[in-house]
């Protein structure tokens, strides 16, 4: 099934027209569909069939809280970087016990929370980290289970700002020092080492990098159990690509097939840590325009949402396709910037685009489930939007949309 398509000249979200959702949601407003989240996380889960083996939700990607229960229910595990995601999967309904902690920044509080709530496993990423993980732990008379998250400096075929495999970047324990740093987590007393893992990037769309990076984290994971360390379970990170314009990333199927390769005759259980290859192509953006404006050098489609919305194209010069949500067939169309009304030059979800447009209009920024309204702020005080999960013919407001009270809750005036 797929998630939208065009229906007697409507756009629908699996079987609501979104210009249905946008009447009775307004605008901007994010959708999401119930059964694409469903399916491609049974699709990784059905490739890796009876293996020992842990899907953990990258809850980074999109962290609402309807979108964390759906998936727990799946019974999937989450992959968090703060004590505010851990809370948010434990509200939804997820399992501790199935969630492992990355990210370079750990705080002590964030340390105990997570050690208190019972996680699967720490990914630490520092000698620093270890170090103050293991005096937190002592000092609550507790163990910390911890895997130790290794920079295999595998270039990728990304944007660089989610390049997170190459030695100069922040993340993880450079493959040169990553032994001697195992033998000294194997030393601290309130440290057990049950894992190896690493991550290279985001919206790899090619399956060589995956590759490379796990054939070297097998061979470390060789020399590691020679020194007489075990190891549980290898995390092989995320990062698996989405099709946003005219990529042909590896399908979940796929990509596990290549992954029971490398690890045929391993008896370690496996992580995976997808986050945008779930949710990224379950969702979509709505926006309305507001105005058509045009100049002797362009033509602009001024529309509700802006960067504050959708970062991506500002951030990273990201592609997303851009849709009426009711089909037009007469006319010739113009070629449009879709930009929004942030005091940025860089406020734009979309550049060149011909599209016969009215005012008035409604559109579906495309491939918005991943990196979107997670991403969103409230620049220029603009109200964050509304998400919407559409489920068959059911619509589910699973977050209202701010108001302008909420805005300022928390600030106040100076005394007289």
């Amino acid at each position: 099934m797929q998630a939208f398509a065009y229906t007697n000249g409507q756009l629908c979200a699996e079987e609501v027209a979104l210009a249905e959702v946008a009447s009775r949601f307004g605008t901007p407003c994010y959708v999401y569909s119930r059964t694409a989240i469903e399916q491609q996380w049974q699709e990784f889960n059905s490739a890796l069939g009876q293996g020992d083996h842990l899907i953990c939700y990258a809850v980074k990607a999109n962290s609402n809280i309807a979108i964390l229960n759906l998936l727990a229910r799946l019974g999937s595990g989450f992959d968090i970087v703060s004590v505010g995601e851990l809370e948010r999967v434990l509200r939804a309904g997820g399992d501790a016990g199935k969630t492992v902690f990355s990210g370079v920044g750990k705080r002590v509080d964030e340390m105990r929370r997570a050690l208190e709530a019972g996680i699967k496993c720490f990914n630490a990423e520092s000698v620093a980290e270890l170090e103050r993980l293991n005096s937190m732990a002592r000092g609550i008379n507790r163990i910390a289970p911890v895997s130790i998250r290794v920079n295999p400096d595998i270039d990728v075929d990304t944007h660089p700002y989610i390049a997170t495999g190459l030695k100069e970047n922040k993340f993880g324990i450079p493959y040169a020092d990553a032994l001697p740093v195992y033998e000294l987590a194997a030393s601290l007393d309130s440290i057990k080492i049950i894992g190896i893992g690493c991550h290279i990037g985001s919206q790899i769309t090619v399956m060589d990098p995956f590759i490379n990076a796990l054939e070297r984290l097998l061979s470390l994971t060789a020399e590691i159990e020679n020194k007489g360390i075990t190891l549980q379970h290898i995390d092989v990170g995320g990062g698996l690509g989405i099709c946003y314009q005219d990529e042909t990333p590896p399908t979940a199927k796929d990509y596990v097939k290549e992954l029971m390769r490398i690890f045929s005759g391993k008896s370690y259980h496996l992580i995976l840590e997808p986050g945008r290859s779930i949710v990224g192509n379950a969702g979509v953006l709505l926006t309305r325009v507001e105005y058509l404006k045009q100049t002797s050098h362009k033509n602009f489609a001024v529309v509700d949402a802006a960067m504050n919305d959708q970062l991506r194209p500002a951030l990273y010069g990201a592609w997303h396709n851009i849709l009426p949500l009711t089909e037009r067939t007469a006319g010739q169309g113009r070629v449009y910037d879709i930009v929004g009304p942030v005091c940025e030059t860089s406020d734009f979800l979309g550049k060149d685009r011909k599209l016969l447009l009215h005012q008035g209009d409604v559109l579906a920024i495309c491939s918005a489930g991943a990196y979107g309204f997670c991403m969103s702020s409230t620049y220029n005080s603009r109200t964050r939007a509304c998400e919407v999960m559409v489920d068959g013919r059911t619509m589910h407001e699973i977050r209202r949309r701010e108001t302008l009270e909420e805005l300022m809750t928390g600030e106040s005036l100076l005394p007289a």
